[in-house]
């Protein structure tokens, strides 16, 4: 007798081919098709879905920490300044795209399709069991957990099937009203009706992941409709919305067409800022007047985290700082420049740093690096530091350079930075000729008999002191979101979906009446899918309100009620 043989005898009941551990279990060959099913399975499962969600949210955390290019441009130019070692690693790993990166990308998509693939087969499955009847009664109520039976005594002479009829009849109106949805099992002397609610449960679930999609489709659609741009404007100085005229930077979404937009106008009256004893900034206001196409001229303001809306768009106040107006003149005191210069603040008491190019009217082009202090303070060393914010002692001090801007080579050059490599410096530390250093109202001599330069009293007259005796600039960005009440909307629809979900039960009630002789027997049973604390009390108000209705229409009381005993 061979071993499989005395197995078998010694335990009959056991299948003959019985895996008892001892022989090598071997895995069938899924092959392509195979793997490309499980593949599928495993990116649409629920799981799959919430991992995704959660590797988006911590995916879009480096752009809230490094700069984006598409929001904060100068803000990127300057991290390569600060950080110029790190700024080449950080930009190949697209950290300064993030939004629009290939690993971000990824997974968006892979979040779109995962979450189609769970949502289409649970709508399908959801609808099929909204078109079917409730579940038969089972035949034993009282194995369920929460079942409550009561007996009525009949009338002598009776018809028990009658008034067994007519109690389920009151049950299933009861049930009805309650928003169950109800279906009568009448057979072999007994009546019950079937009762099932809840699906909206379900239907919150399904809408919450239809709102994801939304948001996910209204943010990648709505992207192409969206653009962002950068402007800084100086104090008197009028912004108009046009990509080809007045944009800093200008970075346009897919579908935008940059001549479509609406011309509108910003002009900035003032800028009100008030400084603390420290130093610290408190309250920042930009006052300006706002002029669209065929209306009136309206006086706006724009604070920090209260943006101004204007044409669909969205303007933010990003930082702020001081531009001084400098006048220079040739040799024969014809004026060849003279503009208000934005400087950038370099800490928080603002002594800032300006780059000034004349790149005519003068024997050679001229280019001036510049620092302003508002309140000039002289450090032991002798060097010159700004020791508080605001306009008390303002001061410009400038190293002047000759030759080569490097303006008419096609490069682009950036505003605020001088290429001083193909110039000869003609004041500063190195040349043996001291800075320029000038008040608001002054004016000194360039040297090598170049003309002179003015550092212009922007104060309004009379003036008392030089609180406004130089200009400020305000950085705005200018978002128009086009995507923006699509999100907000399958936001909101996911959010009252959620609660649906959350917080309406799903359950199963059944009702049953027999008539035995002069006795009629009412059972009452319910049945929760998941976790339901409420449907033992639903139970005994269904035993109730039935009873109450059963007495008022027979005037006959239920004699006993009393819960399921196993």
């Amino acid at each position: 007798m061979t071993d499989e043989a005395a197995d078998a005898a010694a335990d009959p009941l056991r299948p003959s081919d019985h895996v008892d551990g001892t022989a090598e279990i071997v895995s069938p060959r899924l092959g392509v098709v195979g793997w490309l099913r499980w593949g599928w399975r495993q990116l649409t499962s629920m799981r799959t879905a919430l991992v995704l969600l959660l590797l988006l949210a911590i995916a879009a955390v480096p752009g809230s920490i490094v700069p984006q290019r598409s929001a904060d441009p100068n803000g990127v130019t300057k991290y390569f300044q600060d950080n110029p070692s790190m700024a080449p690693v950080l930009d190949k790993l697209q950290l300064f795209d993030v939004y629009t990166s290939a690993w971000f990308s990824a997974i968006y998509i892979l979040l779109f399709i995962s979450l189609i693939g769970c949502v289409i087969p649970r709508v399908k499955h959801h609808l099929k069991a909204l078109r079917a009847r409730p579940p038969r009664t089972p035949a034993r109520l009282s194995r369920l957990a929460d079942h409550r039976s009561s007996l009525v005594e009949l009338a002598p002479g009776a018809d028990g099937e009658a008034a067994a009829s007519r109690a389920i009849d009151v049950a299933t109106a009861q049930l009805r009203a309650g928003g169950y949805r109800v279906q009568r099992y009448d057979g072999r002397g007994a009546f019950s009706v079937s009762a099932e609610r809840g699906y909206l449960r379900e239907t919150g679930n399904l809408l919450f992941h239809i709102a994801l999609l939304g948001v996910l489709i209204a943010v990648g659609v709505g992207g192409g409709f969206t653009y962002t741009g950068q402007r800084v404007i100086v104090q008197g100085t009028t912004f108009v919305n046009s990509v080809g005229t007045d944009y800093s930077s200008f970075n346009p979404g897919r579908f935008v067409d940059p001549d479509a937009l609406i011309p509108y106008t910003m002009r900035l009256d003032r800028f009100d800022v008030t400084y603390q004893t420290s130093g610290q900034a408190g309250d920042f206001v930009a006052h300006l007047t706002t002029t669209l196409p065929g209306h009136k001229a309206v006086d706006d303001r724009i604070l920090v985290n209260h943006p101004l809306s204007i044409a669909g768009e969205r303007v933010y106040l990003m930082g702020n700082g001081y531009a001084p107006t400098v006048t220079v003149r040739n040799p024969a005191g014809q004026v060849v420049f003279h503009d208000s210069i934005p400087f950038l603040p370099q800490d928080n008491n603002m002594t800032s740093l300006g780059v000034i190019k004349v790149p005519d009217g003068l024997a050679k082009q001229l280019g001036m690096v510049a620092f302003f202090y508002p309140t000039q303070f002289e450090n032991r060393s002798g060097a010159f530091t700004s020791a508080y914010p605001a306009l008390v002692n303002p001061v410009l001090t400038l190293d002047v350079y000759e030759g080569d801007l490097g303006i008419n080579d096609g490069i682009p050059r950036s505003v605020y930075a001088l290429d001083t490599s193909g110039m000869t410096q003609l004041t500063g530390r190195t040349t043996g000729t001291a800075s320029i250093e000038l008040a608001p109202g002054q004016t000194a001599d360039l040297p090598a008999h170049l003309g002179s330069i003015t550092f212009d009293d922007a104060s309004p007259q009379p003036a008392k002191d030089s609180s406004q005796s130089v200009k400020r600039f305000v950085s705005l960005s200018i978002h128009h979101d086009a995507s923006g009440p699509w999100v907000l909307g399958f936001a909101a629809l996911a959010l009252v979906s959620l609660m649906l979900a959350l917080f309406v039960p799903r359950r199963r009630m059944w009702v049953k009446a027999r008539a035995d002789g002069t006795v009629l027997t009412l059972e009452y049973a319910g049945l929760a899918r998941g976790e339901d604390p409420t449907l033992g009390g639903a139970v005994d108000a269904l035993a109730q309100k039935h009873g109450d209705a059963l007495e008022a229409s027979s005037g006959v009381q239920p004699a006993v009620t009393s819960p399921s005993v196993d």
